[in-house]
Parts: C-alpha cells; structure tokens; sequence
C-alpha cells in the first residue's frame, strides 16, 4: 500500500523535483556522450583529446593521447552527476514515499541511455498531479469548515 507524502514535507516536493528534472536531463546528456565516446574507443580505436599539437579537439589513435583527454574526463564527470543523480532521485522518493523499487527504476536511469529522459517526464507528470491533487484539497478544505 502506497504511502502518501507527510504533510510537512509537501513544500519540499518541487524543489526536490526541480533538483531531480535537471539532473535527469544534465545526466542523461553525459550518459550520451559517455556511449559516443565507448564506442569511439572500443569500435573505432579513438579517443578525443584536447590541446594538443593535432589542434584545439582532435580524435587521435587510442592510447595516444598527449594532452587532456576528454574521453576520461567525459567518464569522470559522468560518474559525479549520476551521483547527484542518485540524490536527488532519493530526495525526491524519500519525500513522495514511494516502494523501494520505484527508486531503483528512477535510478536507472542514469546508467541504462535515454531512460532518464523518459523517467524524467513520467515522474514529473506524477509528481505535478499529486501536488495539483493536494492543492485542490487543500483549497477545499477551508471552503468546507467555513459555517
């Protein structure tokens, strides 16, 4: 049985939903290019380099890189966002109360491409209409206690 949000942690929601929606979007644009990269290194035997004496980027032969290499830093910075990721995604289910699997879902996706994106729509969609929900009831309820 679904828990219900605790009243006092109502006006937290949208931020936290604030929170989760851009680092959804942040996150799941790296996971993208954390793919192309892969499939740069892997399939095509190149990596992406930065400053160096081929100009300002230049792919170049894998394991070749002699200035900054922008496939590490693509992972590294990745790795980071999805850990803001996977706290706003937290956040967000600790305050709605929603099943344990629920926020395993929403924390895929940060690692499985492009479900971010759709997760992050479907939550928002869910979110929105239990605060809308709330609202009108909240609303309502005034109206009714008034003599």
């Amino acid at each position: 049985m679904p828990l219900d949000p605790k009243p006092a942690d109502i006006p937290k929601i949208p931020g936290a939903l604030r929170l989760y929606k851009v680092s959804s979007v942040i996150t799941g644009v790296f996971l993208l290019l954390l793919c192309v990269e892969v499939f740069l290194k892997f399939v095509l035997q190149l990596e992406i380099e930065v400053g160096g004496p081929n100009g300002i980027i230049a792919l170049v032969a894998r394991d070749s890189v002699t200035a900054v290499n922008l496939s590490t830093g693509i992972l590294i910075v990745h790795g980071w966002l999805y850990v803001l990721y996977l706290f706003s995604d937290f956040q967000l289910w600790s305050l709605m109360r929603w099943s344990f699997p629920k926020f395993l879902l929403i924390a895929l996706g940060g690692i499985i491409p492009t479900l971010s994106f759709f997760l992050e729509v479907r939550v928002a969609r869910e979110v929105n209409a239990f605060l809308a929900t709330h609202a009108a009831a909240s609303s309502a309820a005034p109206a009714e206690a008034r003599p």
